[in-house]
């Protein structure tokens, strides 16, 4: 990454050795993943309807899957957003009414009724994953409610507040001229010593 960001540096500019710990935890890279997935299951339900349908015994359903893809799609772009709870959100209850259509493939005359326990079962772990990182996020991205922070202890000076003042006195010293030696005309009147 660093490479990347020397590359787009003025000439004058300071160079990146190395970046700096990420902000980004674990709950932000399973809410990526699965924004991600969201997309890529969201178009494969656009472009593949008939085979999905036709593994699943559930013919006739193509353009109910097609819809399921336009809101996969949709909801793998919020959980990518900076609004990614919303987006989470919108994956469970998607998750719901995927769970509730392919219920109804369950029942006995299904001949493909193995491959909707198994697409139920895959909806079921994905359904797991979506509540951990919708949790997870919350809590991480969530305003603090209740008492306010109080941060009395922290000076914002990076060696504290003593240390920014005993360089502040002696940079103020360093600017001082020397008692007791010749005085510069400035100070004495003038340079015709008036």
């Amino acid at each position: 990454m660093a490479f990347l960001s020397n590359m787009t540096r003025s000439e004058g500019d300071p160079k990146v050795i190395s970046s700096g710990p990420s902000s980004f935890s674990s709950s932000d890279r399973l809410a990526r993943n699965l924004g991600w997935f969201s997309i890529g299951l969201g178009f494969l339900e656009l472009l593949a309807a008939e085979k999905i349908t036709s593994a699943l015994g559930m013919r006739g359903k193509e353009n109910l899957v097609r819809a399921f893809g336009v809101r996969e799609i949709t909801s793998g772009i919020m959980t990518l957003s900076v609004d990614k709870q919303t987006g989470l959100a919108s994956r469970i209850a998607g998750d719901a009414l995927d769970i509730a259509t392919l219920a109804t493939a369950m029942r006995p005359d299904n001949p493909r009724r193995d491959n909707a326990a198994l697409a139920l079962l895959m909806v079921a772990g994905v359904t797991f994953l979506d509540i951990i990182a919708t949790g997870a996020t919350t809590v991480r991205h969530s305003t603090y409610r209740g008492r306010a922070r109080d941060y009395w202890d922290r000076s914002g000076f990076p060696k504290g507040l003593e240390a920014a003042r005993g360089a502040a006195h002696k940079r103020l010293a360093d600017r001082r001229p020397a008692r007791g030696g010749a005085s510069s005309p400035a100070r004495s009147g003038g340079a015709d010593g008036s």
